[in-house]
C-alpha cells in the first residue's frame, strides 16, 4: 500500500528497519529471526524497501577522520522557484543534505569541506547560482547528537482520560 508515493510501512517493515539501523551489516537470518518471518520473506521485504526508497544501506563515516574538517550549514535565501535552485545546488559534490525550508531561508544546505578553503569555493558557487539572493553559513563547532532512527519512531499517543460512570 502506498501513501502520498510512499510505501506505507507494518509492524514487521519497521522491525526489519530498526533491525538494520542497529546494523546495517546484520544477516538475513538474524533478522528473521527478531521479526518472526522467514529468511527469504526478510530479504524480499528489504528488497522492496530499498526499490521504494524508503531506506538506503550506506556506510556512514565521521567527516572528521576521513579528511574533511569543516562542515557546516548555510541558509539560502531565493527569488524565484525554490526547487529548482535546489535540485542546482544539490549536484554539487560537498553538498551531502539539501532541504527546501519556511521561515527565514528558503533552503538549509549542509556542506562537507575538507578545509576553509573549500568551504570558501563551495558557498562562492551556491551563491553564484541563479536566483540565490543571499547566503549565511553557520559552521559545525562540535556535534552532540546524529540519530538515523527516526524513520520507525511512531509518535507517542497520549492515554485516553477515564470517566466516570
Amino acid at each position: 500500500m502506498t501513501v502520498r508515493g510512499q510505501l506505507g510501512l507494518d509492524d514487521v517493515s519497521r522491525a526489519i528497519i530498526e533491525q538494520l539501523q542497529e546494523d546495517g551489516r546484520r544477516p538475513y537470518a538474524r533478522i528473521a529471526a527478531a521479526v518472526g518471518l522467514s529468511e527469504a520473506a526478510v530479504r524480499q521485504r528489504v528488497q522492496r524497501l530499498l526499490e521504494a526508497g524508503v531506506m538506503q544501506i550506506v556506510a556512514v563515516t565521521d567527516p572528521l577522520q576521513v579528511g574533511f574538517s569543516r562542515q557546516a550549514m548555510v541558509g539560502v535565501r531565493v527569488s524565484g522557484d525554490p526547487r529548482e535552485v535546489a535540485d542546482r545546488v544539490a549536484e554539487f559534490s560537498e553538498v551531502d543534505y539539501v532541504v527546501i525550508a519556511a521561515g527565514t531561508v528558503d533552503l538549509l544546505v549542509e556542506v562537507v569541506c575538507e578545509d576553509d578553503d573549500q568551504l570558501l569555493e563551495t558557498v562562492a558557487r551556491i551563491r553564484a547560482v541563479d536566483g540565490v539572493q543571499s547566503t549565511e553559513t553557520h559552521l559545525y563547532l562540535g556535534l552532540r547528537k546524529q540519530t538515523y532512527a527516526w524513520g520507525t519512531r511512531r509518535p507517542a499517543v497520549p492515554p485516553v482520560p477515564e470517566t466516570d460512570g
